[in-house]
């Protein structure tokens, strides 16, 4: 190989390309996403490294900014990644000019992974490690959608006349993710128009069941992530557990019934 190819193959110029192609249309949580993860050669023979993959999402958490004001601090909004789940190549390989190399990857989708609804955003990222090159990346928006008692649970609020208006993940402390997806409903026809302004709820997958949490707004009282501020606190009331061998109709009925019974 000529100095001059090696060169630019060092700064990343005609140097190996990654491409991840998922199997599947959807993903659903608690699910395999597959994968083929495509190497391919550039206009030399390069050193990979590793071949890393994360599954990433979005999710809010507020940070302290700096007021001058040794008193009161402001608080602003901030966009945060976190890796759900990762895996990567335990071995390092060579790819010629123009191979291409394909590798069969099964990533295991957490059970609270993100419906990505409203601002909720997961994504896929690849990359290689190449030495003395900049290192490709791929990255994939995905579609993760609601599993059985999830998908039961909005169709069973949807009859009673309660739209999504907002989905956005918040951070909260005590869980073991650094985050709870928050569904935020408005009545716009129903038994409950004209009794709401809004129902918020968080749902969380546990090891016994799905653990969801209530908090009617009638006043129009509190501000955006006011209950998951709340959840993390430990002062809300409205839990629901529903177990996870129940039918989605079921579940859905359990949280209408629950909601009727304790508002």
């Amino acid at each position: 190989m000529s100095f001059f190819k090696k060169t630019l193959a060092s700064f990343g110029i005609g140097s190996a390309k990654v491409d991840s192609v998922l199997q599947q249309d959807v993903l659903y949580a608690g699910q395999q996403a597959e994968l083929k993860i495509h190497v391919y050669g550039g206009a030399s023979a390069q050193e990979i490294d590793n071949i890393d993959v994360k599954l990433c999402c979005r999710y809010i958490a507020e940070v302290a900014q700096d007021s001058g004001d040794r008193e009161s601090q402001l608080l602003r909004r901030v966009a945060q990644t976190h890796v759900l789940a990762k895996w990567t190549l335990p071995y390092a390989f060579t790819i010629q000019p123009g191979e291409e190399r394909v590798f069969d990857v099964s990533l295991a989708i957490p059970c609270n992974t993100p419906i990505t609804l409203g601002d909720a955003r997961v994504w896929l990222e690849t990359g290689l490690d190449v030495a003395m090159a900049v290192d490709p990346t791929d990255k994939d928006s995905l579609t993760v959608r609601p599993d059985a008692l999830m998908d039961g649970i909005f169709t069973a609020l949807e009859e009673k006349g309660l739209r999504i208006r907002q989905v956005e993940c918040e951070a909260v402390e005590g869980f073991e993710l650094p985050f709870v997806q928050e569904f935020e409903f408005v009545p716009t026809a129903g038994p409950y128009h004209g009794r709401w302004r809004e129902l918020e709820m968080v749902a969380y997958r546990k090891d016994d069941g799905l653990s969801l949490w209530f908090e009617v707004d009638r006043l129009r009282e509190g501000g955006k992530g006011m209950l998951a501020s709340l959840l993390g606190a430990g002062k809300l009331k409205r839990e629901l557990t529903i177990p996870l061998d129940v039918s989605g109709q079921e579940a859905g009925a359990r949280v209408v019934q629950f909601l009727e019974q304790s508002t």
